[in-house]
């Protein structure tokens, strides 16, 4: 097994959270671990606002996430214990995980209340 990738906190850059987080799979994967308080599985994410996930699929977002420093994985048996590094990121940047997490909030509220509107189901992009 190859071991997992955690950049240094003072590796983590804005444009490389601003990157991982611009796919809207990841911000709501990103978005359900921060809800968490004590981080989440892998699989818990194999079915994203009505959609289903490929394995192959999830496992390349949560790359992405945890080398742009914005989790941390450790592996349990066979499955993922993924948590958030809010703390160490909220250090180097105040306020700009609460702030793009309120704005994604937002956002999906919107989606929400517009798929009502419509009679239809909301999803994420």
């Amino acid at each position: 097994m190859r071991p997992l990738v955690h950049p240094s906190i003072d590796d983590v850059t804005v444009e490389g959270i601003l990157h991982a987080l611009a796919d809207p799979v990841r911000a709501a994967i990103y978005a359900g671990l921060a809800s968490s308080e004590r981080g989440n599985n892998c699989s818990a994410f194999l079915q994203l606002e009505n959609r289903e996930i490929p394995k192959s699929t999830l496992s390349q977002h949560f790359r992405a996430l945890r080398e742009a420093g914005l989790i941390r994985s450790e592996r349990h048996g066979v499955e993922m214990r993924n948590t958030t590094r809010c703390a160490e990121i909220n250090e180097r940047f105040p306020g700009l995980l609460p702030a793009l997490m309120g704005a994604y909030k937002v956002q999906m509220e919107e989606r929400v209340k517009a798929a009502r509107r419509k009679g239809g189901r909301t999803r994420n992009g």
